[in-house]
């Protein structure tokens, strides 16, 4: 397996039940990949605030992470800033016991996230949340004319009202 392109490992053994601060920030060759991996135009800043603790099921995870970037218009591929600020919870619990009834996750909705060997990765967790909170088919303020320049229906001209619209206007024609 390959080594994420912002990695900060946290040994498990180092992980107590008093909770434990870790901030992180992407350096800017860092940011860079995963704004290839993603495909992002780019990263200008990607920071994770977390509190870890040990408890009867696993390593909870709880924090924030923050980003400014831009991403690509998805009609036509003009660069929109965007940002991220996002909370994160998170329970990590070895491979093996990934979806064994017996953990009991207690009243809070938590996503539950198996690990393998000594070491989880706040760098990946706050990768994998900025993109996860991401605009998947952002749209820019030039989107629309070039969707109606090309022929391409709005929902509601390509709709029963549309289409009810369409036959109105037709008919008065007459």
């Amino acid at each position: 397996m390959t080594r994420p392109e912002f990695s900060r490992p946290q040994r498990i053994d180092t992980i107590g039940g008093e909770p434990r601060a870790v901030d992180i920030e992407a350096d800017e060759t860092e940011r860079a990949a995963l704004a290839k991996r993603f495909e992002l135009v780019g990263i200008d800043r990607l920071t994770g605030r977390f509190t870890l603790r040990r408890d009867a099921a696993g390593i909870v995870v709880e924090g924030r992470v923050e980003a400014a970037l831009s991403q690509a218009c998805s009609i036509t591929g003009d660069a929109l800033p965007a940002s991220v600020d996002e909370s994160v919870a998170l329970r990590f619990v070895p491979e093996d016991q990934a979806g064994q009834d017996e953990i009991e996750l207690g009243d809070q909705d938590i996503d539950v996230i198996p690990y393998d060997g000594g070491a989880i990765d706040l760098g990946e967790v706050a990768a994998e949340t900025m993109t996860l909170a991401l605009d998947p088919f952002p749209r820019g303020p030039n989107a629309e004319a070039v969707l109606k320049e090309a022929g391409v229906l709005s929902e509601e001209e390509a709709g029963p009202f549309g289409a009810l619209a369409a036959l109105k206007d037709k008919l008065g024609k007459r």
